[in-house]
Order: structure tokens, then C-alpha cells, then sequence
């Protein structure tokens, strides 16, 4: 039986950067939809999205496209808004927007700009979301919202403003879980280390000037767990599982999905 049957799912951030692997809102969104789920699919660039929807279609999955940037409180309430308006409910919100880099930094040299930017896009865009879903699945009763955060949350010291932004990450997940849990509202977060996606990959690869292989060599090296990066697989198959039933009794939870990064000690 799918996992997610006749559930509806929002994914927030389900296009991706272009690249030769898959970002984990497509992948998230892709494993949802598998899973029986119907996924509305939100991005910032709508064509992004529209690459998403058609490749769930493809496969015989459902799914619709909605273009929204979470930076405005209006486009926050529009999603939700167009989720109810298609199915009349929410059952999963997907929080997987996410920046970093652009002039971030140590404490003693990071761009101010840089780190307002960063900690609008990767906190208060997802609480903005979360603001908007949450008297939806109140009423209803249920709910499972799944928040993508970091390892970076607890280890680094050269992004401060990622580091900052993703540590609010988790206690927003841990403050949204102990205010809801009495109607039935479950929220955790994804901890995740170094993954192979064009973002990451790609990004930090264009920034530097080198190959994508210097780069993702590199970050293989540095992951403690034999095989080296994940995938954006390995982060959904971790939201499909707080998503579904089968953590019907796990709320605020931060989930490290990072190959033993996060208790590495020197």
C-alpha cells in the first residue's frame, strides 16, 4: 500500500537548480507523489516547478504547479489558499527553500546584507509558510510539516549567517511541534550533511572556478560514513517516513541525515 495515499502534500521549493543530479525538492516531491501523495508543487521560478509536475506526470503521479515567492506573506497565503481551493486540505507542508554563500562568512568578515538576506529566505520565509498552513491543519486536526535544515545547524564556523539561519531552523521546528501537538499537528526537521545536488555541487563549483568533480571529490572525502555524499534521495526518503503515518508519534525531531557529520569530532 503507498505510504502517502490520498494525502496532500505541499512542497515548497520543489524546482531546482539546473544540473546533472536531482535537488531534493524534486526528489521529495517525486518520492511523495510515488508514494501516492498529491503534490502541489511551489517555486519561486515557475518553470522549475512545471519540470517537476511533468516529470511526476510522467510517471503516473499527480500533481499541479504553483509559482510563489515564500519572502512575501501574500504568496505564503496564496499556496496554502490554491492548496485548499484544489483539495480542500493540507495534510503535509514541506519546507525546502534554502540559500546560502552570495558574501556569507566568518562572524569578523561576513556581509551585512549577506546575512539579512539569508536569514529572510532560510527563517522567516519558513515561518511565514508554516504561519499560513497551520490554522488549516489545526481545524483539521492533523498534519505533519517537514522542515529542511542542517548540519551546519550545529558544526562550522566560516557561514555564519547559514549557520544562524538553519540553527533558528530547528528551534522553530521544535517551538511549532510543542504549540500543536494538542491538535494534532506534528512538526521535525531534516538535518542534513553534505548531499550531492546541483546546488550545492554546482554553486559552490561555479564560485570557485573548478570542475564539479573537484568539488564533489572533496566532499566525498569529508563525509565520516563509507560511500561519501547522499543524494536528494536520502533526503526524501527521510520526509517521506516523518511525513507519513509511520511517525505518527514523532514530533520535533531534527533528523541528522549526514553520513556521521554531525558527530564528528576533529
Amino acid at each position: 500500500m503507498a505510504r502517502l495515499a490520498d494525502v496532500v502534500a505541499v512542497v515548497v521549493g520543489a524546482g531546482q537548480t539546473p544540473g546533472e543530479t536531482i535537488g531534493n525538492g524534486r526528489a521529495i516531491a517525486t518520492t511523495f507523489a510515488r508514494e501516492g501523495a498529491t503534490v502541489l508543487c511551489v517555486d519561486r521560478v515557475g518553470a522549475r516547478a512545471d519540470d517537476t509536475v511533468e516529470s511526476i506526470r510522467a510517471e503516473g503521479g499527480t500533481a499541479e504547479r504553483f509559482e510563489a515567492d515564500i519572502t512575501d506573506g501574500a504568496g505564503c497565503d496564496a499556496l496554502v489558499a490554491a492548496a485548499l481551493a484544489g483539495w480542500g486540505r493540507v495534510d503535509v507542508l514541506v519546507n525546502n527553500v534554502g540559500i546560502g554563500g552570495r558574501g556569507d562568512g566568518p562572524a569578523h568578515s561576513a556581509d551585512e546584507g549577506a546575512f539579512d538576506r539569508i536569514v529572510e529566505v532560510n527563517i522567516r520565509a519558513m515561518w511565514r509558510t508554516c504561519r499560513a498552513v497551520l490554522p488549516t491543519m489545526r481545524d483539521q486536526q492533523h498534519g505533519s510539516i517537514v522542515n529542511i535544515s542542517s548540519a551546519a545547524s550545529v558544526a562550522g564556523g566560516f557561514q555564519v549567517a547559514y549557520e544562524v539561519s538553519k540553527a533558528a531552523v530547528n528551534r522553530l521546528t521544535t517551538s511549532i511541534a510543542q504549540s500543536n501537538a494538542s491538535r494534532g499537528v506534528r512538526c521535525n526537521a531534516i538535518s542534513l550533511g553534505l548531499v550531492d545536488t546541483p546546488m550545492a555541487v554546482g554553486g559552490i563549483a561555479e564560485a570557485r572556478g573548478v570542475s564539479p568533480d573537484v568539488v564533489r571529490a572533496e566532499r566525498n572525502e569529508r563525509v565520516p560514513l563509507r560511500g561519501g555524499m547522499g543524494s536528494a534521495w536520502d533526503a526524501a526518503n527521510a520526509a517521506l517516513f516523518l511525513a507519513s503515518d509511520e511517525a505518527r508519534f514523532i514530533t520535533g525531531v531534527v533528523l541528522p541525515v549526514d553520513g556521521g557529520t554531525s558527530i564528528r569530532v576533529g
